[in-house]
């Protein structure tokens, strides 16, 4: 390879890595910021780890989180298919690795305008794949090991717990994903110890609860379009948003107080929403007010004071 052709390509690596962050920020995720984490279940997060458990540097720590998120991984493990197969494991087929870099230097000896050689550095940036733990089989027990219990466990909030038992949403806990499907009616949460702490996992249910009550046989709201009209989906987004500050007022809590990343990334549908239409966040409020107090008319209490 020529120097040129050496030149180009160190650029080509520097602009695939900024093209790819500047993507994660455009579209308003943070993969260093998210609610929920198998680190959370130590207490700690922790950054990406080698083969070797030393842990990842500068880009190669965003790059791996970035990748954890949007892939779904939640073992801290990294390496190539090299040190896989030398652990004794193997990356399964049809998984495709992640690019990270190598930045280093070396020295050349040139001569300045005075005819005089002098040491000059010369940086040069090298890509190579790896692979998390999540792709590979067969490595040592420990690569697969969950984090330590927490010394001081989380404690459950009661009294939120038994207002959204109250309300009868079927609730499947598992994976590292919080959605409501209209297919089977039922929330999916991640494990409420996976969370940073329980205002978190309270809002996240809040949010999914809320999508909850679009149902035909509930409130009604039309999500046929959901997935195909960003209008329609950034309209329901907002609503569910304001509900679930509502609803955990009404629960006094706190909610979590950096966003989810999915929540920012709806950020300039929001404001194309509300850019277009006046009206649209007062709409929003009134829905959400209304699934709000759909919520709180599914508890004990509002059935006696209906009967009496």
């Amino acid at each position: 390879m020529s120097r040129k052709e050496k030149t180009e390509s160190r650029v080509d690596l520097y602009a695939r890595i900024t093209e790819k962050i500047v993507a994660d920020l455009e579209k308003g995720v943070r993969p260093w910021v998210r609610p929920w984490s198998t680190g959370h279940l130590a207490g700690r997060v922790s950054r990406p780890l080698r083969h070797n458990g030393l842990p990842y540097q500068g880009i190669n720590t965003l790059l791996l989180w970035s990748e954890s998120v949007a892939q779904g991984f939640v073992l801290p493990y990294w390496m190539t298919f090299k040190q896989a197969l030398e652990l004794g494991g193997h990356v399964r087929k049809g998984e495709t690795g992640t690019t990270v870099v190598y930045a280093g230097s070396f020295s050349k000896t040139e001569t300045d305008a005075n005819g005089e050689e002098v040491e000059r550095g010369i940086p040069f940036l090298r890509a190579y794949t790896v692979f998390c733990a999540d792709q590979i089989e067969d490595l040592p027990a420990h690569y697969y090991a969950a984090a330590d219990p927490a010394p001081k466990p989380l404690e459950r909030i009661e009294h939120a717990d038994r207002f959204f038992d109250n309300t009868g949403a079927v609730v499947r806990y598992g994976g590292d994903q919080a959605y409501y499907s209209p297919v089977s009616d039922h929330v999916q949460l991640p494990h409420p110890e996976s969370f940073r702490d329980m205002q978190s996992f309270v809002a996240i249910r809040a949010h999914e609860t809320l999508h909850w009550t679009a149902s035909p046989h509930r409130l009604n709201r039309d999500l046929s379009r959901y997935h195909k009209d960003r209008s329609d989906r950034a309209r329901e987004e907002l609503l569910v948003e304001v509900g679930s500050c509502l609803l955990c007022a009404d629960l006094g809590i706190v909610p979590e107080l950096e966003p989810r990343p999915d929540h920012a990334s709806y950020l300039q549908s929001w404001l194309t929403v509300l850019g277009s239409d006046r009206r649209a966040i007062f709409t929003a409020a009134a829905h959400a007010q209304r699934a709000v107090a759909y919520l709180h008319d599914l508890q004990p209490a509002a059935a006696i004071e209906r009967a009496a």
